[in-house]
C-alpha cells in the first residue's frame, strides 16, 4: 500500500492537538455518511482511525519527555 507517512515530528504540540481534532471531526462524518449510504471504500476509514491513533500516539510521547 502506498500511503504517505505522516510526518508528525515537524510539528508543533499545538498543531498536533489541532490535527487530532480535524481527524476526529472527519472521521466522525466518514462514519456517520457510512452509515447512511456506504463509501466507496471503507478501508479508509481504519486508516483515519490509525491516523488518529499515530498522532496520539507522538502526542503521548511529547508529554512523557521522550
Amino acid at each position: 500500500m502506498a500511503k504517505e507517512k505522516l510526518d508528525l515530528k515537524g510539528l508543533s504540540e499545538q498543531e498536533l492537538k489541532e490535527k487530532i481534532s480535524a481527524e476526529q471531526l472527519r472521521l466522525k462524518k466518514m462514519t456517520f455518511g457510512h452509515a447512511i449510504t456506504p463509501i466507496e471504500n471503507p478501508m479508509s476509514i481504519r486508516s483515519v482511525r490509525r491516523d488518529i491513533a499515530r498522532m496520539n500516539t507522538e502526542l503521548r510521547k511529547r508529554q512523557l519527555g521522550f
